[in-house]
């Protein structure tokens, strides 16, 4: 009988993680590839990717990188040709990467709405979408996890095309679970709360991001790690009878009325 434990492992998995040079992309490739994963990292500008791939090359870990601008479906298609060239058809797809762009409403252009929702909207659908047909021309399942947020289910202020483009994604991944449970391709989607990354670190240290604490009920941000666990679970066979399903890392920030 297989360990619970076991489930939980990827060796012989493929997985590609987009938005990978910066932030929680960076860190899930680092937590896929020590659960034994061969992974892809994928960010428009490889360079930044270089250290990474390194770092995990002298820990005996298998990564590699790509380069992958996720807004524009000929590079999404030239990416995964290159994959299938190197035999690297990814079974399971991390879709990390997104933008964000501070600012009310009334002071934000076109340009900012289109850069958020491309990215972080349309991306993960081009992405998925290439994934999926070539998974499905190969006969293969897979998992696909769509790094959404809690502002998909709750609203900020000054970030209404980062809001939107979450609550779109989070409905795209149910969308996406029904069509391709009959392909053997489950699709899911974490939810983080506040979590201290590189880019966020000086407003959450802030006394406005101190107020924003007082609001979560745990009291505290979240770090990377706190994402592992969760990441594991819909990327293994351990969440292997979970399809459309929203998991929200979070403290318990949803389920507070403040």
């Amino acid at each position: 009988m297989t360990h619970p434990i076991d489930t939980f492992r990827l060796s012989g998995r493929t997985a590609l993680v987009t938005g990978a040079s910066s932030g929680l992309g960076r860190h899930f490739v680092g937590v896929l590839a020590r659960c034994g994963a061969r992974v892809i990292a994928a960010a428009r500008r490889t360079d930044r990717l270089e250290h990474l791939v390194s770092e995990l090359e002298a820990e005996d870990q298998s990564a590699s990188a790509i380069s992958l601008d996720v807004t524009s479906a000929p590079k999404v298609t030239r990416a995964f040709d290159q994959l299938a060239e190197r035999d690297q058809l990814p079974d399971i797809v991390i879709n990390c990467a997104g933008v964000a762009v501070s600012r009310p409403m009334l002071e934000q252009s076109e340009a900012d709405w289109d850069q958020v929702t491309d990215t972080n909207l349309k991306g993960a659908w081009l992405v998925s979408q290439e994934a999926a047909r070539r998974l499905v021309s190969a006969g293969r399942g897979g998992s696909i996890v769509n790094i959404a947020s809690i502002t998909g289910e709750r609203v900020a202020g000054a970030v209404a095309p980062y809001c939107a483009s979450k609550a779109g994604l989070i409905h795209l991944t149910r969308v996406m679970a029904l069509e391709l449970a009959r392909h053997r391709i489950r699709v899911n989607a974490l939810a983080p709360g506040y979590v201290v990354t590189d880019l966020n670190t000086a407003f959450l240290g802030s006394a406005a991001g101190e107020r924003l604490k007082e609001r979560i009920p745990q009291q505290r941000f979240g770090h990377p790690q706190d994402l592992d666990g969760p990441l594991l679970l819909l990327a293994s066979d351990a969440g292997r009878f979970m399809t459309g399903s929203i998991i929200a890392v979070d403290g318990g920030h949803l389920v507070s009325s403040l």
